[in-house]
């Protein structure tokens, strides 16, 4: 098992609330996660699987079964499919408020289990396992990564071959089967077209009228179907930053895939070799290093990225209270250069620290103290961003 940074944070919330929910996308790693945790740190617990017929049969009568289990931590895999169960988690907490009784693992964020957020509300703290970073696997195995994306199952194949089967029935299951058990109800056909769509526009604005028009549709059918991939955390929706400092701003979200296999997948990328040549690279490579950033960032930050209709732009800005604490530019090349867009929105917006995220070995400073930052040395840098250390490595 490769260790998740996930893991202190659920440890540590347990002791906090009598709830915790660990959310994420099918098979990120949730369950081994929980099971680990039950194994090393719970000398008291009980899980249930709540696909398994058998233990869904157990829970027919879910107050008198749970009752005899009071001093353990609960575990509940895939709580979406028994909704009805959180009326009675809250009743069960609100008798006894200690710390650690329950263990929820769920597929789909919490807007979308809006049972939990309507009946749990105080009671329960809200963790998202992301696949595998480069903090997780080796930031010098990026490359592998890169190319296979984050689910451990994809990640530790045995041939790239393997690998690409996996992401294939992933999307297939996805689509046939955990779209509809979550109460949507859309053609598989239909929205593996639309899933494609997105990934031939990947880290592109958002436009409503063409990817409707492009699929038949409404535009508010088109928007639903974004939003329910994005609750399903296959999607990101990054959005503009616009502030009001006197500027003609784009204001559409740029959209993409989360996970850069997938995204690979969709593109029928399936060698190191056959990215290179693929005339989305620069977008692959934005979303790669996007989605690697955030899925370290600290909750105290928010990401935009900063687009204006003159032409100022920068790939991913890091706010902190509305300020601009970081401005990051990424770019596939060995020698990056930056354009005048680039120098534009950093006038504008005057962030703290200026850096450019790019494929090479050696990170170094650059003039105008912008920092060169090698995708190698980029979870180094998330771990000193995230301590308040500035751009220290």
């Amino acid at each position: 098992m490769i260790s998740r940074t996930l893991q202190k944070d659920v440890i540590r919330y347990l002791s906090l609330f009598p709830v915790v929910a660990i959310l994420g996308a099918r098979q990120v790693g949730k369950t081994t996660l929980a099971r680990y945790v039950q194994k090393n740190f719970f000398q008291q617990a009980r899980y249930f699987d709540l696909e398994l017929p058998s233990d869904l049969h157990k829970l027919e009568e879910p107050e008198i079964f749970l009752a005899q289990f009071s001093d353990h931590l609960i575990i509940l895999d895939e709580i979406q499919r028994k909704p009805e169960l959180f009326p009675l988690l809250r009743a069960l907490v609100d008798k006894d408020r200690r710390p650690g009784r329950f263990l929820i693992l769920g597929s789909a964020s919490p807007d979308l289990i809006k049972q939990s957020s309507e009946t749990l509300a105080g009671r329960i703290a809200y963790l998202e396992l992301k696949p595998f970073s480069l903090q997780e696997v080796n930031p010098e195995n990026w490359q592998n990564l890169w190319l296979r994306g984050g689910f451990p199952e994809s990640y530790l194949a045995v041939s790239d071959e393997t690998s690409l089967s996996w992401r294939e029935f992933f999307i297939q299951t996805y689509l046939e089967r955990d779209i509809p058990q979550l109460g949507f109800k859309v053609s598989a056909v239909q929205l593996r077209r639309f899933i494609t769509m997105l990934a031939h526009n990947h880290c592109q604005l958002w436009n409503a009228s063409q990817m409707a028009n492009s699929l038949g549709v409404s535009p508010p059918t088109a928007r639903y179907y974004l939003d329910m991939l994005e609750d399903t955390y296959l999607v990101r929706q990054l959005k503009p930053f616009y502030i009001n400092i006197g500027k003609r701003l784009i204001k559409s979200p740029k959209i993409m895939i989360r996970d850069a296999g997938i995204i690979n997948y969709l593109l029928n990328i399936t060698s190191f070799e056959d990215l290179h040549s693929h005339p989305l690279l620069g977008n692959i490579w934005e979303g790669f290093v996007i989605e690697e950033i955030l899925k370290h960032l600290p909750s105290t930050y928010a990401p935009y990225f900063y687009r204006t209709r003159a032409g100022a732009e920068i790939d991913l800005i890091l706010t902190r209270a509305e300020k601009v604490v970081a401005a990051i530019e990424i770019k596939y090349s060995l020698r990056p250069k930056l354009q005048k867009g680039f120098w534009n929105a950093v006038k504008d917006l005057q962030p703290e620290i200026k850096i450019v995220v790019y494929p090479g070995e050696e990170s170094y400073p650059a003039k105008d103290n912008i920092l060169m930052l090698a995708i190698s040395d980029l979870s180094n840098w998330i771990q000193e961003f995230s301590r308040h250390k500035g751009v220290g490595l």
